[in-house]
């Protein structure tokens, strides 16, 4: 892959509610009802979780074809803000191709999602356009919109069940429905959301047709600063045979972050320098 701009599908817009979710969580745990409660309460405490100010993480992405094999990208992300009002920053730190292509994402309630990208093959930044929310991040099975942080109010929620039980967590199964044919590439989605702490611990994406076409599922529960958080995410879409693995290899909370980091005229900087850094290993 010789020229990183020339494709989309290596390339992504980062979003990362559906990622960050399952990823952090705070210490604590979703009020017990007395009856069922209510879909989009359970949500809430799922936005409402995690209190930290800013974020770095390092992570792996480990994306297998049908024949089974595999090829690695490894990133870092920057976030400051709370889920569902923030700005992120992810820039690739390997293999070289794509080394320093960075993507800075603003998200605010009420305000149309504002993505730039910054290549370094073309030493451009550009913005990435809405209707590529359904196309592969970075070559993977997640799509823009599968690690977006989606706004609360960009779906209905519905509560199916209380009684399935997923990594010895008990759940809640909700449905969540675009609340507009523009605010998803799907015609619903089923969250299951631990009981004890709000996690999403799995989901099922569901297209226009009603058919299942990709399968959500975190793992590997680690305390962090008195923080938990998933640190293996695997993305299984089923029609295609593929699967994708992010391993998260380390996360930092409040750190002090630079705001100045997080603008669109920052980020051919940010992205130049990390292209131009020599490798080094992340233990």
């Amino acid at each position: 892959m010789s020229n990183f701009g020339e494709t989309r599908n290596h390339v992504a817009r980062i979003r990362l509610y559906a990622l960050l979710t399952a990823l952090l969580c705070v210490e604590f745990t979703i009020p017990l009802w007395s009856a069922p409660p209510d879909a989009r309460a359970v949500m809430e405490a799922v936005y409402q979780q995690d209190k930290s100010h800013d974020m770095t993480i390092r992570a792996n992405l480990d994306i297998f074809g049908k024949d089974g094999h595999g090829q690695k990208k490894k990133f870092v992300l920057k976030r400051i803000g709370g889920l569902g009002d923030s700005k992120t920053l992810l820039t690739f730190t390997d293999p070289a191709e794509i080394k320093g292509v960075a993507l800075l994402s603003i998200i605010q309630k009420g305000v149309t999602d504002r993505q730039w990208l910054y290549t370094p093959a073309i030493e451009r930044v550009r913005s990435i356009a809405p209707r590529e929310r359904s196309e592969p991040f970075a070559g993977s099975d997640f799509t823009y919109e599968d690690i977006a942080e989606r706004v609360l109010d960009d779906f209905a929620y519905k509560l199916l069940s209380d009684v399935e039980t997923m990594q010895g967590h008990k759940t809640y199964k909700i449905e969540a429905t675009p609340v507009a044919p523009d605010r998803s590439q799907y015609k619903y989605v089923y969250f299951w959301v631990g009981q004890d702490v709000p996690v999403l611990l799995a989901a099922e994406m569901y297209d226009q047709n009603g058919k299942k076409v990709r399968e959500f599922h975190a793992s590997g529960l680690k305390k962090v600063d008195g923080i938990w958080g998933a640190r293996h995410l695997e993305m299984i879409s089923p029609i295609e045979n593929t699967r994708t693995v992010l391993t998260i290899d380390d996360a930092q909370f409040n750190t002090g972050l630079d705001e100045k980091l997080f603008t669109p005229e920052a980020l051919a900087s940010s992205g130049e320098e990390t292209h131009k850094k020599s490798p080094k290993k992340i233990h």
